[in-house]
């Protein structure tokens, strides 16, 4: 199955996700101190610089190695709280659906994030508007499948998605947490950005920098 989405491709993106959340680390903390646990930058960049190692250990043969054994195994193993399973359940549903393929067309690719958004809201039991990380990430992938499905190619779609990623984060500022330990603060969650959403528009971000370059 030939597309512009392959191991390669995807590794560098993991890698680009590393990198940004690095660099964000401590804003990502400082969201999570008014409402969480202060430790959301911590461990997801404690969780990606694993992650940055082990791929520099491995070749994986295909996108499912990748995303499961890799990625999705090294988060388990490395990052605590929700953040750690529910990006984990993300890559390997993704994985799941990939299969054994080395590369995925653009549809194809969106299909698989489609899949592993949905396997995020199942597992964390959140909808749209509860304020999380599907905040960012649902408008992201609807936004990718929309451009897609108008013809854009898979730089511009991640352009657009982007761009939704961005608006969910800031959108979540006014909401009323309903889920995770944000929700205990009741009205005091009100005025803060979800740091969930924020690292899931970085990860957005992420893949328009270089699936977008792989895919000219």
């Amino acid at each position: 199955m030939g597309g512009t989405v392959n191991v390669e491709s995807l590794a560098r993106w993991i890698r680009t996700f590393a990198r940004d959340i690095a660099a964000n680390q401590d804003l990502l903390t400082r969201l999570d101190s008014a409402i969480g646990d202060a430790d959301h930058g911590v461990n997801m960049n404690r969780g990606f610089e694993a992650v940055v190692a082990a791929l520099d250990k491995h070749r994986p043969s295909n996108i499912a190695v990748l995303l499961r054994d890799v990625v999705a195994t090294t988060l388990l193993n490395t990052v605590g709280g929700a953040a750690g399973v529910l990006y984990a359940t993300f890559f390997l549903r993704i994985a799941v659906a990939a299969g054994q393929e080395r590369s995925l067309d653009d549809l194809a690719f969106a299909k698989a994030l489609r899949a592993g958004l949905e396997e995020v809201a199942q597992r964390g039991k959140v909808a749209a508007g509860d304020k999380t990380m599907f905040d960012a990430l649902a408008p992201a992938v609807e936004a990718l499948e929309g451009a897609l499905a108008g013809g854009a190619g898979l730089s511009a779609a991640l352009r657009r998605a982007t761009v939704a990623a961005d608006a969910g984060r800031d959108a979540t500022a006014p909401m009323l947490a309903r889920k995770g330990r944000a929700s205990y603060l009741g009205q005091r969650s009100i005025g803060h950005q979800d740091p969930g959403a924020a690292s899931a528009a970085l990860l957005i971000a992420a893949a328009a920098t270089a699936l977008g370059e792989a895919s000219g």
